[in-house]
C-alpha cells in the first residue's frame, strides 16, 4: 500500500491521503472544486465539476494512472437539479471512456462545494 499526495491538487483537508494505491488499483478520495491553495473556484456546478476532475486526474497521474483508467466514480451533488450541467462536463472531460458510476444527492458537502467525486481506477501496468 501507498499513499499519494501531490501538489498538482490542493491537500486533504483533513485526516487522509489524496489517494491511496493497492493490489494495481488506486482508490481516490473524494475531491471538491478547491485549487491548489485551498480556495472554492468561482462560478457554479460548471465550474466546480471542470475543477473537481482537474484535482483527480492530478492525482491519478502521481498515482501512476490516468482518467482513461478509471472503473469507477462516485459523483456526489448537493442538488440533483444540477445533474445535467454536472453530467454535460463529466462527458466532455471524459470523452468516449465511460467507467461505472454512482450519482446521489447529499445534504451538504465541505466548504459549501456542490458537487463531490471519488474514483477508483487501474494503475497503469
Amino acid at each position: 500500500m501507498k499513499f499519494i499526495n501531490t501538489g498538482g491538487a490542493p491537500k486533504a483537508v483533513g485526516p487522509y491521503s489524496q489517494a491511496v494505491t493497492a493490489g494495481g488499483l488506486v482508490f481516490c478520495s473524494g475531491k471538491i472544486a478547491l485549487d491548489e491553495e485551498g480556495m472554492m473556484v468561482e462560478g457554479g456546478i460548471l465550474e466546480q465539476t471542470e475543477r473537481v476532475l482537474k484535482n483527480l486526474f492530478a492525482v491519478l497521474k502521481a498515482s501512476g494512472s490516468g482518467p482513461d483508467r478509471i472503473l469507477k466514480t462516485t459523483v456526489y451533488l448537493k442538488d440533483m437539479g444540477d445533474f445535467a450541467d454536472m453530467n454535460k462536463v463529466y462527458s466532455d472531460l471524459l470523452g468516449d471512456h465511460r467507467p461505472a458510476r454512482a450519482t446521489v444527492a447529499v445534504a451538504g458537502l465541505p466548504k459549501e462545494a456542490l458537487v463531490e467525486i471519488d474514483c477508483i481506477a487501474e494503475i497503469n501496468d
